[in-house]
């Protein structure tokens, strides 16, 4: 009796254990990896290296960051696993955080909503701004496996970018500066102890700046399996020893390009006026000028009629301005 129930109880635990606990399903934002013993189930012969992913990175970083490629389980079910395998599900769905974020300590860059950064120009700047992220299925054996923490080397990867960027940024050009009194950024920059670069040129290119930050961070999905779609810098904002002076200057500047403005589209306005006035005269000579140029045709097609047809022509013009005229003065020969 003791044996029965002992069977009897080792094929119930098996039918919990080995069915019912080995179905699960897979969620439609989820992708999954099954490990047998630990041990990821891999795709024969290919690794993250054949994959476009590694494109961005150079000769030594494709040696640290050289993962295989294991099998996605896709989305549905039910899927069935055995006891001594594992279910790794990760979400796929895009993700926003605050990019001065800290994933190891929560107290770090202001309690993790803004992050400092140095100019080039010696100036303490708070950046604040979101990420926009995802994992990345083509390399959940990097997420899952190669890395220990994947979001905190991609916020690490991500700063270290940015302060780097911020250091030694250059404004462009502009290209309708005029060359003497150069841009607000250039005299912001000078006025504050800078070398031209200041807070201003930052403020102006944010998109540029993005659009770096994009470009610099496209091997972070190569590196810890993390795409980031977007990094939105937001808000630059100056140390507040320098932002009375910034805000002076910015004023200053508004005003001197308020003026200019203005002076420019009164030249505009002038010039326009200028044309229309031109266009206006020479359709008043071209009205007089065509009466003209119509009665020397018709004259020349009377004196092709014949001899004659030109004097008659001039004698019943006369006849008709003698017949008008209330006085008429007469030479006569003597």
């Amino acid at each position: 009796m003791n044996i029965a129930g002992i069977v009897i109880g080792l094929l119930a635990w098996f039918l919990v254990r080995c069915l019912l606990s080995g179905i699960y399903t897979v969620n439609q934002n989820e992708r999954a990896v099954k490990t047998s013993f630990g041990r990821a189930e891999r795709i024969p012969g290919a690794s993250t290296l054949n994959d476009p992913i590694s494109a961005s990175l150079d000769g030594d970083e494709k040696q640290r960051y050289a993962y295989p490629q294991v099998r996605v389980i896709m989305p549905g079910g039910p899927y069935f696993k055995m006891p001594w395998q594992k279910i790794y599900k990760v979400s796929v769905a895009t993700q926003t955080i605050n990019m001065a974020y800290d994933p190891e300590s929560t107290t770090a860059n202001q309690g993790g909503t803004v992050l400092d950064a140095v100019t080039k120009d010696q100036l303490n700047t708070g950046l604040t701004g979101q990420i926009r992220y995802r994992i990345s299925e083509r390399n959940l054996y990097a997420y899952l496996f190669g890395v220990k923490n994947p979001i905190a080397h991609v916020m690490g990867y991500f700063v270290s970018v940015l302060r780097e960027r911020i250091a030694t940024f250059e404004a462009p050009p502009e290209p309708n500066a005029p060359a003497a009194s150069g841009s607000a950024s250039t005299a912001a920059g000078n006025a504050l102890g800078g070398g031209g670069i200041s807070i201003n040129d930052l403020r102006k290119n944010l998109r540029d700046l993005n659009e770096h930050m994009d470009r610099e961070c496209k091997s972070s999905e190569a590196r810890y399996g993390i795409v980031l779609d977007a990094s939105l810098i937001t808000g630059i904002d100056p140390p507040e020893e320098v932002e009375s002076a910034l805000a002076a200057i910015n004023t200053a500047h508004n005003l001197v390009s308020s003026d200019v403005s203005l002076a420019q589209a009164a030249a505009d306005q002038r010039i326009e006026q200028s044309k229309r006035a031109a266009e206006i005269e020479t359709l008043k000579a071209q009205a007089e000028v065509q009466p003209l140029t119509a009665l020397a045709e018709q004259l020349g097609a009377l004196k092709r009629t014949g001899a004659g047809a030109l004097r008659a022509y001039v004698r019943n013009v006369r006849l008709g301005l003698f017949s008008q005229a209330q006085q008429v003065v007469v030479e006569t020969k003597r």
